[in-house]
């Protein structure tokens, strides 16, 4: 399997760190929890972790915890945390992220979206607009 990566944003609180952690717990690697950087490189958006925050991810109400994480991935989605998708089939969404157009997921409260996620970068969408 290509190692692929999944951009998580919202806003503060929104779960985050908390889905990330879930996501780790299903073999994932982070690359950065609060920031990572994101650049262009060969034609792709690659995210690369921020040193200072390097091997950190914080669990709400225990601390920060010390992660395995990974140098750097192609970003391959994006999951917005702050928005829910109300069809139950979505069509593809996008967004730019750069200079480039990278899938876009809306899921604030969907329910087993770590387990949705891991499966979604192992086997890919069926929707011919999406990459797998």
């Amino acid at each position: 399997m290509q190692e692929v990566g999944v951009l998580i944003t919202g806003a503060s609180g929104s779960g985050k760190s908390a889905l990330a952690l879930q996501m780790m717990a299903l073999g994932a690697r982070l690359v950065s929890d609060d920031r990572v950087e994101l650049k262009e490189h060969e034609g792709h958006i690659v995210a690369t972790p921020v040193s200072q925050i390097r091997n950190l991810i914080e669990a709400r109400g225990i601390g920060l915890l010390r992660a395995d994480v990974m140098g750097s991935v192609r970003l391959a989605y994006v999951v917005d945390l702050d928005h829910p998708e109300p069809a139950r089939l979505p069509e593809p969404a996008e967004v730019r992220v750069l200079r480039q157009t990278v899938p876009l997921l809306r899921a604030a409260g969907t329910p087993n979206l770590a387990a949705a996620l891991m499966q979604l970068a192992k086997m890919g969408r069926v929707a011919p607009e999406w990459p797998n």
